[in-house]
Formats: C-alpha cells, structure tokens, sequence
C-alpha cells in the first residue's frame, strides 16, 4: 500500500509539471503572438503611411503640373493679346474671351490649392493621431506582459506551495 502511495504523488507531480511547463509554452505562444501581431499592425500601418505620402506626392505632383500649364498658358496667352492688340477691332472679342477664361481658370487653381493644403494639415493630424494611439498600444502591451508574468510567478508559487503540502500529507 505505501508503495502504491509512494508513486502517486510522484506521477502526479510530473502532471502538474507537464501542465506548468505546458502553460509557459502556452504563454510563450501568446507572447509570440502578441509580438507577431504588433509587428503585423506596425507594417501595415507602415504601408499605409507610404501609400497616403505617394498619394500626396501624385496629388502635389498633378498640381504643380497644372499650375505649369497654367503659368504657360498665361504666357501663351499674353503674346496672343499683345498680337491682337495691334489688329483690328473684330478680334478684341476674342481676346476679352481668351481673358475671361484664364482668369476662370486662376479662380479655379486657388480652391485647388487650399484643398491641397487642407489636406496636407488632415494627413499630418491623422498622423500624430495614430502615432499616439501607437504609443498607447506599446504601452498597453507592455502593461499586459508585466500581468502575465506576475500571474504566471503567483501561480508557480501557490503550485509549490501545493506541492509541499501534498508532499508534507504523503510523509504523515
């Protein structure tokens, strides 16, 4: 009978040391993981900030294209104006047309660049923002492995203190 006693304790220590160190590679996993997913998160959000900087720069980009457009038209059109100046009257007409679209068109160039600009401000607003909610992650993140590990050292602890009690119980 006390040999029977003797080995119990004995295969159920083992159980209990398969299930703690079955619980630390569990918490290792997690730990991976929780990195893995950080490392995802931080990538994409990574991605992201490169697609919205290249959209800005094609935006930019198509803009200034326009204002050089522009700026040669207006030029183009000044030396019509001055070619026509010194013809007859019918083609003043003209001219006063040619007039009337640039400026259409300088008033439409600066909605476009306070658009560009607004956008720009919203972009670097949504930056910070998401930057500070990164930092709040990190921080979270780091909250929680300290949890974990205080959890896992409590419950080691009261593991062993079990542990001598079953052992202190199988002596008696």
């Amino acid at each position: 009978m006390k040999a029977a006693e003797t080995s119990q304790p004995t295969v159920q220590s083992r159980q209990l040391g398969t299930q703690l160190s079955g619980s630390m590679s569990f918490s290792s996993q997690m730990s991976k993981e929780d990195e893995e997913m950080s490392r995802n998160a931080l990538s994409a959000c990574r991605a992201k900030e490169e697609e919205i900087e290249k959209k800005k720069m094609e935006i930019r980009e198509r803009v200034q294209a326009q204002l050089g457009r522009v700026e040669e038209e207006t030029k183009r059109l000044a030396l019509i104006r001055e070619e026509l100046e010194g013809l007859a009257d019918p083609m003043r007409k003209e001219v006063a047309l040619v007039r009337k679209k640039v400026d259409s068109v300088n008033k439409e160039l600066k909605p476009l660049s306070l658009t560009v600009q607004k956008k720009e401000r919203e972009y670097k607003e949504a930056l910070e923002a998401f930057n500070e909610k990164n930092r709040e992650k990190v921080q979270l993140i780091t909250k929680l492995m300290e949890l974990v590990g205080e959890s896992e050292k409590m419950r080691m602890k009261k593991l062993e203190e079990l542990s001598k009690n079953v052992d202190s119980v199988h002596s008696l």
